[in-house]
């Protein structure tokens, strides 16, 4: 990919990198779009069956929207609506993504960082790995479709704790809210990032497909329609079911087919 976003593939695991390190992967607008266009490509993939995204290197993840960029893209109004509607496309391609999606988060993870990280379905971070949303020191909010995957992860309250007070805090703390899933030793993250993709990667994909949709699907207040209760059951019909259920009563692994 273009636009300082590389895709790595691996079998069915892709690794995504925001892939700028001499600036700690601050996020540009082409940035932003490249993330989006290749979330997109690897949603339709169905040989694929897990995404890792990381910054590039260990320092961070990412520190969020890269300042410098604003007196040319981001000076008003009209400017910040035409940048919001891209990184507004790219969060919505990230939740909408069909595959599971584990962010390997080194150092900062801040401000846009972090709203990516939230639309993660898993976040390993390392113990030195820190975390925040600091924007109320430019006089900035964090508009809705930004907002919402940070409070459906943590509550309101504590979306607004983070907003409000701008603090920048550690891995313990993002733990205890709920940011991230597991904290291990620095030198761990990715080892420990690419075991869940493999966990992942190893299960049955329509089943990996079909939790991560029926878990956004969760959040909305809507009801369930008679439709959507009934989709629970299509995996009964799936040769994934078979394999799985003839690999358990042979005690052996199953070997998924994605059918």
């Amino acid at each position: 990919m273009t636009s300082l976003i590389v895709v790595q593939r691996d079998g069915a695991i892709a690794t995504v990198v925001l892939d700028r390190p001499d600036k700690l992967n601050a996020l540009t607008k082409p940035m932003w779009q490249g993330l989006g266009d290749a979330m997109r490509q690897l949603s339709a993939d169905d040989s694929l069956r897990c995404i890792v995204l990381r910054g590039a290197g260990e320092k961070a993840f990412s520190p969020g929207n890269d300042i410098a960029e604003f007196a040319t893209v981001r000076a008003n109004k009209a400017q910040a609506r035409e940048y919001g509607a891209i990184m507004h496309a790219t969060a919505q391609a990230l939740e909408n993504c069909r595959h599971p999606i584990v962010a390997q988060i080194h150092g900062i993870c801040v401000g846009g960082g972090l709203e990516i990280a939230a639309l993660a379905d898993i976040r390993i971070c390392g113990e030195s790995s820190r975390f925040g949303a600091p924007i109320k020191n430019l006089g900035l909010v964090m508009a809705y479709a930004e907002m919402a995957p940070l409070v459906r992860l943590v509550g309101t309250a504590t979306a607004l704790e983070i907003l409000l007070e701008g603090r920048v805090f550690d891995a313990a703390e993002a733990k205890d809210k709920g940011i991230v899933s597991r904290v291990v030793p620095d030198a761990d993250v990715a080892a420990e990032a690419r075991a869940a993709a493999q966990r992942i990667a190893d299960g049955a994909p329509l089943a990996a497909r079909w939790h991560r949709k029926f878990a956004r699907r969760l959040a909305d207040p809507r009801p369930l329609t008679d439709a959507e209760r009934d989709e629970c059951f299509e995996c009964f019909d799936s040769e994934d079911f078979r394999i799985g259920y003839a690999a358990f009563l042979a005690k052996r692994k199953p070997e998924f087919t994605g059918r």
